[in-house]
């Protein structure tokens, strides 16, 4: 990213903001590699006293807002989020240092935008002054939205993860309804029929996957009901690190970024499958959260005899994606073959 001029001479009033005691924390949210160094090296900055006095700078420029203090940033990639404290409220900042991916962040949140419009329950976009929700500032693009106060959802309380799986069905209504997909760029259905993306996996299927569950699915697609199911926009990404939870309700999902063409089934599947995986969490969940979620879903929207036919088979499948080379310490390979009733 492309050094902010500014940061050369940082605005008076922010010496009054942050001083070296008060720089913001600055971490990985996934990464095994060190902060400092990708904050220099992705994004540009020294250190994070400086990033935050350009997050400072952009925020009273751009939206008008004057930052109190800044406290954390994280980096994910070449994106980055900081928490700061302004003169109206606590907001999250984000920012992609990555020029090729400013289209598409134009319009996903202008999609998030809409979705809290049509009252989603989603982190909404704050306008700047000049109405715009994405704003390119000094080689970035940056979103602004207010904090949420929640937690990451709880897989081992069900009635939450009932709440998810409504709120994704009440989600893809609404996606289904979008009046710009085809202005989203990277949008594409998918390639090749369910039947076909199965039975080219199980062609090429890694020897470290259960042989039993191999055959397991095999018998299900050959049984398999037409996959002439329509695809449309959805979320991409739904699981406990993207589904914010308050009280006895569900206060946000967060991170549109991975939004796709897809069937919805295959969403609610690869859902019921990840629900439970965070950041540094990827195990399995067990078969009553998958039945409590695929519950929630059908209390809102009805699915067809084919959709519940395929949403077994998926979940299998996507199961066995997740059976990792080697050592299994968070019991994917079991988790799969619960699905089939195998005791190998």
């Amino acid at each position: 990213m492309e050094r902010p001029q500014q940061l050369t001479a940082p605005p008076a009033w922010w010496d009054k903001c942050v001083t070296a005691s008060q720089a913001p924390s600055v971490e990985m949210l996934w990464e095994a590699t060190d902060p400092s160094a990708a904050l220099r090296d992705r994004f540009g900055f020294s250190d994070g006293a400086e990033a935050a006095a350009w997050v400072g700078s952009t925020l009273k420029e751009v939206w008008g807002l004057r930052v109190e203090s800044c406290d954390r940033i994280v980096l994910s990639d070449r994106n980055a989020m900081a928490w700061v404290r302004t003169s109206r409220a606590p907001m999250l900042a984000k920012w992609s240092a990555a020029p090729d991916r400013f289209s598409r962040l134009d319009t996903l949140a202008e999609l998030t935008a809409w979705l809290d419009d049509r009252g989603l329950p989603v982190s909404a976009p704050v306008a700047a002054l000049d109405g715009r929700v994405q704003v390119e500032a000094s080689g970035a693009s940056m979103c602004l939205q207010k904090q949420i106060d929640g937690e990451l959802l709880d897989v081992s309380g069900l009635d939450r993860v009932r709440d998810a799986g409504a709120v994704l069905a009440r989600l893809h209504a609404e996606l289904s309804k979008y009046p710009h997909t085809d202005e989203i760029p990277g949008l594409s259905a998918p390639a090749h029929s369910l039947s076909a993306q199965i039975a080219g996996w199980l062609a090429g299927a890694p020897e470290h996957v259960p042989p039993g569950a191999l055959r397991a699915l095999r018998l299900m697609l050959a049984s398999a009901p037409s996959d002439g199911l329509p695809t449309q926009l959805v979320h991409g990404d739904y699981r406990s690190a993207n589904i914010l939870y308050r009280g006895n309700e569900i206060a946000a999902v967060i991170d549109f970024e991975e939004a796709r063409l897809d069937h919805r089934v295959v969403e609610l599947a690869r859902s019921a499958v990840l629900l439970g995986t965070q950041f540094h969490h990827w195990g399995p969940v067990s078969a009553q959260v998958r039945t409590a979620l695929m519950d929630g879903y059908r209390s809102e929207s009805q699915l067809s005899e084919g959709e519940v036919r395929w949403w077994t088979i998926l979940v299998l499948w996507i199961s066995l994606l997740m059976v990792p080379k080697g050592d299994d310490p968070t019991g994917w390979a079991a988790s799969a073959m619960s699905l089939y009733g195998s005791n190998e």
